[in-house]
């Protein structure tokens, strides 16, 4: 009963907070909100890549305008303008990309309708013929009946030339009707790999799209290939679009992009796999794999020519390079980790060695 009557007591009083407390964890709720929001924005627009290249570019864009606007500092206000502006991007993303499946949807649809159509006249042409050769094989049983040989040899001769005509007649259909439905799901075919071509290709740099790249990895360790990834981002790429704009920034990515592939081997994969980072397959052991970065990392490193918004003018682009090579029954995943760690840990030591010069 003494317990009770203590508790009733802490019960009754009021609560006090220490303000002191509470404001401090206001003020690193907010900073880490915000972080998580952009986090989040950043993940939707590469994802929206991997879903749909053609229409997540323009999704990732202008996603990433909007995720380096956000500030700690903004008002709620801010906050939620820019929390429906990332929900029209996404409805607008949503409904353009539904468009594309939908019509690729279609373009099947109407293969298998000319193969039903194609299949449906064969029938209604084999029983047409059906008929008029069983009519041929009934006046051949009256022939047999006849006596007078002139009469046989008439009947024969017209039988003949019966069954010849309803014969080419068949085969002068179904040559039409074959000819015309390889004709319509030819066209429908070429749709059909365009939009995978447009689909496994990224729009801004025309190389492979991160999910064309991700399938090819899952091929090759199933095949138990031997293989290298090599992750590659261009340093201080942000400062870039910040200090020059998008458009710019899009201009050095697809310059870039160009002289990759023209460093590269025929043999290597190259696909661009978010942002400013590219991806690279090589068909060969870790030791070769280097020598090869090595070589395009000083290829690709150095000025370009790109249009600003008052005229020509020349950029220096630097990059730094993960490299790693697929371990037996080591999962996709743990091979782009490891290559992408190394790609950091590179970014992270030529900052320190800038820094070092500095002073």
């Amino acid at each position: 009963m003494r317990n009770m009557i203590s508790l009733k007591k802490y019960l009754d009083e009021p609560v006090r907070f220490d303000t002191k407390e509470v404001s401090k964890g206001k003020e690193l709720l907010l900073p880490a909100t915000v972080a998580a929001y952009r986090a989040a924005l950043r993940e939707m627009a590469s994802c929206s890549l991997a879903v749909h290249p053609a229409s997540g570019e323009k999704l990732k864009q202008n996603l990433d305008k909007l995720e380096e606007k956000l500030s700690s500092d903004d008002t709620v206000a801010a906050v939620e303008a820019t929390g429906r502006k990332v929900q029209e991007q996404l409805q607008d993303w949503g409904k353009r990309t539904a468009t594309h499946f939908q019509q690729t949807t279609d373009h099947v649809k109407e293969i298998l309708l000319v193969m039903a159509r194609t299949a449906e006249s064969v029938g209604e042409r084999d029983q047409r013929c059906a008929q008029q050769i069983s009519d041929v094989t009934t006046q051949l049983h009256k022939i047999a009946s006849l006596e007078d040989l002139t009469q046989i040899r008439a009947s024969i001769k017209k039988s003949a030339a019966e069954l010849k005509t309803s014969i080419d007649k068949m085969a002068a259909e179904g040559k039409a009707a074959v000819e015309q439905a390889r004709m319509e799901i030819s066209t429908y075919q070429a749709k059909l790999e365009e939009a995978e071509q447009i689909a496994s290709r990224d729009s801004l740099t025309g190389l492979r799209s991160r999910l064309w790249v991700e399938n090819l990895i899952d091929r090759r360790i199933d095949s138990k290939t031997p293989f290298c990834a090599a992750i590659l981002d261009l340093d201080g790429f942000k400062q870039v679009n910040d200090a020059f704009g998008h458009l710019v920034g899009d201009e050095l990515l697809k310059q870039f992009a160009t002289e990759l592939q023209s460093a590269c081997r025929s043999s290597d994969v190259i696909g661009r796999w978010g942002g400013d980072e590219f991806i690279i397959l090589l068909d060969c052991a870790l030791a070769e794999a280097k020598t090869q970065t090595e070589r395009l990392l000083a290829w690709v490193c150095g000025e370009y020519a790109v249009e600003g918004t008052s005229g020509p003018m020349k950029l220096t682009a630097a990059a730094s390079i993960g490299l790693a090579e697929h371990l037996p029954d080591e999962m996709a995943k743990d091979l782009l980790h490891r290559a992408d760690s190394a790609m950091y840990e590179q970014k992270a030591a030529s900052r320190a060695a800038r820094s070092g010069r500095k002073h």
